[in-house]
């Protein structure tokens, strides 16, 4: 998401790094491509309009055009001026009220049913008990949708097969949610193709029925300014809280991601970035604009692994490879807890200098290869690498749909680590005694 914009201001930036003094005439240039890129991503042409006019006047002050690095100093505007458009802070999810209701609104197709399903799952993490509310009551198959994925998060899910009065099947839920202990309910709403008078008077209806703390539209970023504009639209009929945005990990130019908050006034507060139920995040304003500018994310990166690596099995996993006992079996779990993370593409987005780099340039499917290699093997085999003679290689090989070669060189570059990783600690010990005072 937003790769193609990122890649475009780069070449931006490297023009007016390149350039030894600013003049009114380059800074004018460089904001005639940069508002190219905006268009080009899909941005709302007023959110253009009034973000390059912005940035443009603070670029021609005198701290910029006599700074030594005015480009970089341009940079740091564009920085600022970004998070201004997404946001500013991170926008807290209200919950006041026993049970908290948060409704959830848009249109047909925008991922509403299973963000439901997203942010249960969000909440429960955070120590909430929430009840999924089934009252998309028009669609064929919604609410055996809203059932399946509660019984896979093991939340459960309040419907009434047959009614159509949405506002009674709310009102039941909230009576209902004292039986299953729920201090939130989240109330998937019917969406149509477009927007439409029947579905604005019923979440009107909802809205003064339940008095949720949150009502959010949930938007599919793939639609691009067709999200922007439905969600204007909302706003002005309804009292929204918020915006959820779908499918940021799509091919979307993300323009959406850029304008919605201008033009609806409401702050995002969730990004879906991902198909699986554990793929639905907070959205950060400063973290966003960092990675559209090529900056990173370390936070979020860290953030990741905190949540995905276990630290009792990391630390553990440390000590084996410096004591040179760590074996393939290990290295099988280090490449599931990498898998858990996300795709290697994202991973390095989120990493400074490196969002270049292509997720062709990172060869994910040679560490499948490697999964399949390695779960071909036996757990002895993996345990004692050293047993693996020609024939055992050969029936991995023919276990793992790939070649001898393949087998050969990961088992090669495994001893090559192993023998790097027993230096190292060596070192470490070295450099320990050393430090140690004299006479201990």
């Amino acid at each position: 998401m937003l790769e193609q914009l990122s890649q475009n201001l780069e070449s931006v930036f490297k023009k007016l790094r390149g350039q030894g003094k600013l003049s009114e005439a380059n800074i004018s240039d460089a904001m005639r491509e940069v508002r190219r890129a905006l268009l080009e991503a899909d941005v709302n042409y007023k959110v253009v309009r009034t973000f390059v006019n912005s940035v443009k006047e603070k670029a021609l002050g005198s701290e910029v055009l006599r700074s030594i690095t005015p480009g970089q100093q341009i940079v740091k505007i564009i920085h600022e001026e970004l998070i201004v458009l997404l946001g500013e802070k991170t926008a807290e999810l209200e919950l006041s009220g026993n049970p908290a209701i948060i409704l959830l609104v848009g249109l047909q197709g925008s991922g509403k049913t299973t963000t439901s399903a997203k942010l249960a799952r969000n909440l429960r993490k955070g120590g909430r008990q929430p009840l999924l509310v089934a009252c998309d009551v028009y669609r064929p198959a919604a609410i055996t949708q809203l059932q399946v994925l509660g019984k896979q998060l093991d939340i459960p899910v309040y419907a009434e097969e047959g009614n159509q009065d949405v506002v009674r099947i709310a009102k039941a839920a909230i009576r209902e949610s004292i039986r299953y202990a729920a201090n939130v309910l989240i109330v998937d709403t019917a969406g149509r193709l477009h927007v439409d008078a029947n579905m604005m008077d019923e979440v009107k209806r909802l809205q003064q029925a339940l008095k949720p703390a949150e009502t959010l539209f949930v938007a599919d970023a793939m639609t691009g300014q067709d999200a922007v504009n439905a969600a204007g639209t909302f706003a002005e009929a309804v009292d929204l809280t918020g915006v959820i945005l779908t499918k940021l990990d799509g091919d979307a130019r993300g323009g959406a991601a850029l304008s919605v908050r201008k033009v609806t006034g409401r702050p995002i507060k969730y990004v879906g970035v991902g198909e699986h139920l554990d793929k639905l995040e907070v959205f950060h304003p400063e973290r966003m604009a960092g990675r559209i500018l090529g900056m990173g994310d370390i936070v979020s990166l860290v953030e990741k692994a905190q949540q995905d690596i276990d630290v009792e099995d990391a630390a553990k996993l440390e000590e084996k490879m410096l004591k040179s006992t760590f074996d393939l079996e290990d290295f099988k779990q280090q490449l599931k807890q990498l898998k858990s993370m996300g795709s290697l593409g994202d991973l390095t987005g989120m990493i400074p200098g490196m969002k270049g780099i292509k997720n062709a340039d990172i060869d994910e499917k040679r560490l499948t290869r490697i999964e399949a290699i390695i779960n071909s093997m036996t757990l002895v085999e993996r345990r004692k690498p050293q047993i693996l003679n020609g024939s055992r290689r050969k029936r991995i090989a023919g276990g793992s749909g790939t070649k001898v070669q393949d087998v050969n060189q990961l088992i090669k570059q495994f001893q090559s680590m192993r023998k790097m990783m027993k230096k190292f600690g060596k070192m470490n010990k070295r450099q320990l005694m050393k430090n140690l005072p004299m006479g201990f």
